[in-house]
């Protein structure tokens, strides 16, 4: 078992108090999970992280080994009673199971323990719910709490098992409460789905507005705590929520960025990814997730002093493949290496070598110190640059509109002026080159 040790662990304690119940976190372990590249101990710890981020007081964990999961009760049965005993000498409000259980396993540990428990999928809408901001985050967490609890729907509640009485007039059986239930659940999601599609409609005019601009889009992906927000807000000079915790950013941030170029991009700070992300919450941010999409460089974010980093990293790659985003992966994203800071000397060393003798483009750096940071803005500079033509123009000093519209869409490199023209070297996106040549009947 893993007692934890108050602030000294990953997550800080909790994200907005005092600890709001007294939680044990059990991570059931299958033979198999070792397969995957994690290790059931760091497993454990996630959890816990968690745990920790809605404010629970976790007194107590543990790493259960299971051979195969029991349909009725996921554990054996010794192990219920064990556990069992466990809860009531520690009054333990919270039972937080780090998987999924069915209905059916959630109902009967809770009688078994005379507790609360929870698996992995509602601990994260837990965690979303307090989090999300924005009506659409709202929306979006709402959404997957509802399909979530519509197929939890078969507890044997003594309100659920009621039935209620129909009209007279029409006899028969009362319709039950678990039927009501499900009914205003199901009208709920219904609406709820329309208001969505609205929020996503708008969001899309946003991003028409942005094409026309039209400024490169930069999103930051990664693992869940990789540092994206706090290299979000180093690069930006911005606020946004950067905690050591778990899902501590939910809602997209969008900010100007300006390159030493003096070319102008939009970078945003998405949702952290997870192992093992509910199909609900995949689903339902998928909204959010598609500024992923619409990026015009994405940005691997990865805190390379985590020991399961390399796990990490496929999690990450899975979610943007499911995305659409498969060609991006395969042909290498921009990965950052974030939290050298809290690598040995000899650890940083071999990060280092090995970034330069990679065929993908990786940047060791520290979000915190900002050490690193100029040589991740001269990277996305250049890839901008990437497929962008350069033309030479010459524009008379009278047609200051044309002037102004090469400034605004292009990078102008060089410029000289006579009497009569400006004459200026400029780097235009292939698009732009064919509307230059319309607006100007031909270079």
């Amino acid at each position: 078992m893993v007692a934890p040790q108050g602030d000294t662990r990953e997550g800080g304690g909790t994200s907005n108090g005092a600890p709001i119940g007294r939680a044990l976190v059990l991570h059931p372990a299958l033979q198999s999970e070792m397969a995957n590249g994690r290790s059931p101990r760091s497993r454990l710890e996630e959890a816990i992280g968690l745990a920790l981020a809605i404010s629970l007081d976790v007194v107590e964990s543990e790493v259960v080994r299971l051979v195969e999961p029991r349909p009725a009760t996921l554990f054996g049965k010794g192990t219920v009673g064990r556990i069992g005993q466990l809860v009531e000498a520690l009054a333990i409000e919270v039972v937080v199971i780090d998987g999924a259980l069915t209905p059916v396993q959630q109902r009967n540990l809770e009688r078994a323990w005379k507790c609360k428990v929870i698996d992995r999928t509602a601990l994260i809408l837990e965690i979303f719910g307090e989090r999300a901001r924005t009506r659409e985050g709202r929306l979006q967490v709402e959404l997957a709490h509802l399909t979530y609890q519509r197929s939890r729907l078969v507890r044997s509640w003594t309100h659920l098992e009621r039935q209620r009485g129909g009209f007279g007039f029409l006899g028969g059986p009362g319709e039950s409460q678990i039927e009501i239930d499900r009914r205003l659940i199901g009208t709920r999601i219904t609406k709820i789905k329309k208001e969505l599609s609205s929020v996503v409609r708008t969001r899309e005019l946003h991003r028409a507005a942005r094409r026309r601009v039209p400024f490169p889009v930069v999103a930051l992906v990664g693992y869940t705590n990789a540092g994206k927000s706090t290299l979000f807000n180093r690069l930006t000079r911005a606020s946004v929520f950067a905690e050591d915790l778990l899902f501590a950013t939910l809602d997209p941030t969008m900010r100007a960025l300006k390159l030493r170029s003096g070319r102008s991009v939009i970078l945003s700070d998405t949702v952290g990814f997870i192992s093992d992300l509910p199909t609900q919450l995949v689903a339902a941010f998928r909204a959010t997730l598609e500024e992923v999409l619409e990026a015009d460089i994405v940005v691997h974010v990865r805190d390379i002093s985590h020991p399961e980093t390399e796990a990490q990293k496929d999690d990450v790659h899975q979610v943007l493949i499911a995305l659409g985003l498969s060609r991006e992966v395969e042909e290498g994203l921009l990965e950052v290496l974030n939290k050298i800071d809290l690598l040995s000397p000899e650890e940083r060393s071999a990060i280092v070598a090995a970034t330069a003798r990679s065929n993908r483009t990786m940047i060791p750096l520290s979000a915190l110190t900002g050490e690193g940071c100029e040589a991740l803005l001269e990277c996305v500079d250049r890839e901008i640059s990437r497929g962008h033509d350069v033309v030479e123009v010459d524009i008379s000093l009278s047609d200051g509109k044309t002037l102004a519209w090469l400034y605004s869409r292009g990078e102008v490199m060089s410029r000289t002026d006579d009497d009569e023209y400006a004459h200026l070297r400029v780097r235009l996106d292939p698009a732009d080159v064919a509307r230059l040549e319309h607006r100007r009947g031909g270079l």
